[in-house]
């Protein structure tokens, strides 16, 4: 069967124009080599190699679909006349692209903007896939995403961010915006994992304290800083679920609400005027900063300097923290990427056929990014945690987010 195998395309070799994606036969070759590979280190011998330490031989090949990121390939897979051999690398895809195979399959069951999903399958290379293929892969990646979405939290994470996003499902035969809830902290040790994913209709404090007490509820404890946009649900949830952490602000959402008090033509002024407030040493520094701020601007921005006022506290809390952290906690701008990164994959559905399609999509790219995080660098050194941890006797306590009215 040495006529079977592969050889590397000559056409690639040669620098000729090729009839087939040259990426696509590279891939196929490389393979094709490393199953060989394998199969010679499982028996003990080459292709027509006799050896003592031969355990059997091969038998052929038997074809293969493999769908890929380059789309669907056609493999080889050895035989052996006794045993039997498979690669286990070869999974259909990573647990990210099988839930978008998964949601784009299930939009097709479902009739859902069916030449729309039809020109993504194709742009994707996948041939296709049947009804109960959908069905087995859907299953295996809900209890997949379920149980990263229902593991026990058994650990002190010092931070706590949150953010929300928007995305389209259609909902008893219509087509509505969902709030997508993400939450991710850093552990005592410095290491950072994706806590939490919920959807929901409304973005209110229902929302939001439900989702923090599940939090809770699976063992999330030691919160000492939550930082988030000033949505007033979730500034109401902080306070009764996280009773004495302290709240910041997130200073990219605040930039956006302060500018849009300010004329555009005058915003290339203002934004580094202000920011001049949060590159003080010290909390001090930072207060007095704001309010040479606010009298330089007050004449002909009064709108903007009153909100600068009124948020004084909120978005100066980071100064509250060891200096080493404080560039990553006054935004939510690290969730901000991970957040691009889920809405350049959701474009891809465009509209999602139900809730549980987001949950399935968004869960196993957020466990994925968790996986990276965990086996990764600290995002935070174990010796400033410790500075967080057990501050210096006469170290003044972050001020928690204060009752306020309802």
């Amino acid at each position: 069967m040495a006529e079977e195998r592969m050889a590397f395309p000559d056409g690639l070799r040669k620098g000729e124009e090729p009839a087939e994606d040259p990426l696509r036969q590279i891939v196929r070759w490389a393979v094709q080599e490393l199953m060989e590979a394998e199969v010679t280190a499982q028996i003990g011998a080459e292709r027509y190699e006799r050896t003592d330490e031969r355990s059997t031989q091969r038998n052929g090949y038997r074809p293969r679909t493999w769908d890929t990121r380059v789309g669907s390939l056609e493999l080889q897979i050895p035989k052996l006349r006794q045993g039997s051999y498979l690669p286990g690398w070869l999974e259909p895809r990573r647990r990210a692209e099988q839930a978008l195979v998964a949601v784009i399959a299930e939009a097709y069951v479902q009739g859902v903007s069916t030449r729309k999903v039809e020109a993504v399958v194709q742009a994707l290379g996948i041939a296709g896939i049947s009804k109960s293929e959908v069905s087995r892969l859907a299953a295996s990646l809900d209890a997949q995403v379920e149980a990263f979405r229902t593991r026990r939290l058994d650990a002190g994470y010092p931070y706590l961010w949150v953010d929300a996003r928007y995305e389209h499902v259609r909902d008893d035969g219509r087509v509505v915006s969902m709030g997508v809830i993400v939450a991710y902290g850093v552990r005592a040790d410095g290491v950072r994992e994706v806590l939490g994913l919920e959807v929901g209709l409304s973005e209110d404090v229902a929302l939001w304290r439900a989702f923090f007490q599940r939090l809770v509820g699976r063992g999330l404890q030691g919160v000492q800083l939550v930082i988030s946009d000033a949505h007033p649900g979730l500034k109401q949830a902080i306070r009764e679920v996280f009773v004495g952490a302290a709240w910041q602000r997130c200073r990219v959402h605040f930039m956006r609400n302060l500018l849009a008090r300010v004329p555009k033509t005058a915003q290339a002024m203002v934004a580094p005027t202000v920011r001049t407030i949060f590159q003080q040493p010290d909390r001090a520094s930072a207060q007095r900063q704001l309010r040479e701020v606010c009298q330089t601007l007050r004449a002909r921005f009064p709108q903007a300097v009153a909100l600068l006022e009124e948020a004084e506290e909120e978005i100066c809390t980071f100064y509250d923290f060891p200096a080493e952290h404080r560039r990553q906690i006054y935004s939510t701008n690290p969730l901000e990427r991970l957040n691009k990164e889920l809405k350049r994959r959701s474009a891809v559905v465009g509209i999602f056929p139900n809730r549980a399609a987001v949950i399935r999509l968004l869960g196993a790219l957020l466990a994925e990014q968790n996986d990276e995080w965990l086996v990764g660098r600290h995002y935070f050194s174990e010796t400033s945690m410790h500075k967080l941890l057990h501050p210096p006797p006469g170290t003044p306590l972050p001020m928690a987010l204060e009752e306020t009215a309802s």
